[in-house]
């Protein structure tokens, strides 16, 4: 603004100059006309000297990039100036939004589980997204403007890229040795967007659903063959009483191996659906023990040396029904492997970080280490023809492990053939406390605190 009053003052005195020179140039002359030509040329001329340094001032800044304020300069070339300035400045902020606006949309494609790839026209990697450089193995910085059929050497990635646009994805190994699918579409002038995505958890949930399917199937298929036979056999040829008892007897087996298939089924099914168990409801670990004694010593018919021990001051947060039943079957599973004469122990223990420990140990025929790992999953046995013939449907161990993990804990298998077996079912300490005697239930069910 001072610099504008100065520019002007400096014009009014320039006018003032002018006009001073003209009247003396008429005095001189006696003419006031020349007077007056003089005048008016010598203001012409210092308009023009102005309008010219104005715009030479103008030309300088706008040659700069327009960095600083504008001239100041008043009149036509001021305006010039400052509106020249305000349609920069607009422009400065919808570039700057839309750079915004970019950084945006990369962040929210960076944040995304699927890759994101984008390729010119030769198939040069013109900008590729963090998570599709982890899946392709490449550098999203120093692999740009390379060929990507020359980095991802798949195959089936280089012949999809060569066969053009498909609907279909196509999937292949990816470096690090999990399971990737790629989807190419066209877009602009040649231009192609690669979608990459990592299907290893998907493949491997298909697969188990597969075999978790063809698993109920032959494990119902077999008594439903074993039942349909004998009732053709009661229907079409004379028996005994002594074999239709017999024949009864074997059905009657059947049946209940159908029966105890399709409560562990219900079971799983409804372990995966429900909500976690609540952490304030505390169940006697004493009266857990208590329960699976008693199964025990049924099931054993005292062929076996029993002993139970521990939790008699200690609680456990969570479902008592889903605690009894994880506790049980793995108590049952030391009864029926666990030859006449071999000992089990069942006990409870505390770690000084304040895990719990519900420790199942039997003398029993050991397992292979190579299954070790295998052991909880659904239908997985070590060896069918025992496993059928204790009874078991194959999905004891799964949903044990479904249990103790929706309590935050884990389970700990550790057995050597001919030495017997170690299950360990871990608490946090969060579902752990100890409690004073005068304080315990009489009752085996669940308190709330």
């Amino acid at each position: 603004m001072r610099q504008k009053l100065l520019r002007l003052g400096a014009f009014l005195a320039a006018l003032l100059l002018c006009t001073a020179v003209g009247l003396l140039v008429g005095r001189l002359s006696n003419s006031p006309l020349a007077g007056l030509l003089c005048s008016a040329a010598l203001g012409l001329g210092a308009m023009m000297l102005s309008d010219t340094l104005k715009g030479n001032r103008l030309l300088a800044w706008l040659r700069t990039d327009a960095e600083g304020p504008a001239p100041g300069d008043i009149g036509v070339w001021g305006e010039i100036a400052h509106l020249t300035e305000k349609v920069l400045l607009r422009r400065e902020q919808r570039i700057e939004q839309e750079q915004q606006r970019l950084m945006r949309f990369l962040a929210a494609v960076e944040a995304s589980p699927i890759g994101v790839m984008l390729l010119d026209a030769n198939h040069q990697i013109s900008w590729c997204s963090r998570v599709a450089a982890d899946h392709l193995g490449l550098d999203p910085k120093r692999d740009i403007a390379q060929p990507v059929t020359n980095l991802v050497r798949m195959p089936a990635f280089v012949e999809h890229m060569s066969a053009g646009p498909s609907e279909q994805a196509v999937s292949f190994p990816g470096p690090n040795g999990n399971r990737l699918s790629a989807l190419v579409q066209p877009y602009g002038d040649g231009l192609q967007l690669v979608l990459t995505q990592d299907i290893t958890e998907r493949e491997r949930a298909e697969t188990m659903r597969r075999n978790f399917v063809a698993n109920v199937s032959h494990e119902i298929r077999t008594p439903l063959t074993v039942l349909a036979g004998f009732v053709e056999t009661m229907s079409e040829l004379p028996l005994t009483e002594a074999e239709r008892k017999r024949v009864l007897a074997l059905m009657s087996a059947q049946a209940r191996r159908m029966q105890d298939l399709v409560a562990d089924l219900l079971t799983l099914a409804q372990l995966e659906g429900s909500p976690r168990p609540p952490a304030d409801q505390w169940v006697m670990v004493a009266k857990l023990l208590e329960r699976a004694k008693s199964d025990a010593l049924a099931l054993s018919a005292g062929r076996h040396d029993l002993h139970f021990d521990g939790g008699e001051d200690v609680q456990l947060a969570g479902s008592q029904t889903e605690l009894q039943s994880a506790l049980s079957n793995l108590v049952m599973n030391a009864v029926h492997y666990t030859p006449p004469g071999g000992r089990i122990d069942v006990h409870w223990s505390a770690a000084d970080d304040g895990w719990g420990s519900l420790r199942v140990n039997d003398t029993g025929i050991g397992i292979a280490r190579e299954h070790l790992p295998r052991l909880t999953e659904r239908f997985y046995r070590v060896d069918g023809s025992r496993s059928r013939d204790t009874g078991g449907t194959g999905l004891g161990l799964s949903i044990v492990k479904h249990v103790v993990q929706r309590h935050g804990g884990e389970i700990d298998i550790q057995s050597e053939p001919g030495k017997g077996s170690t299950f360990r079912l871990l608490f946090p300490p969060s579902r752990v406390r100890h409690v004073a005697p005068a304080l315990q239930p009489d009752a085996g069910v669940a308190t709330s605190s």
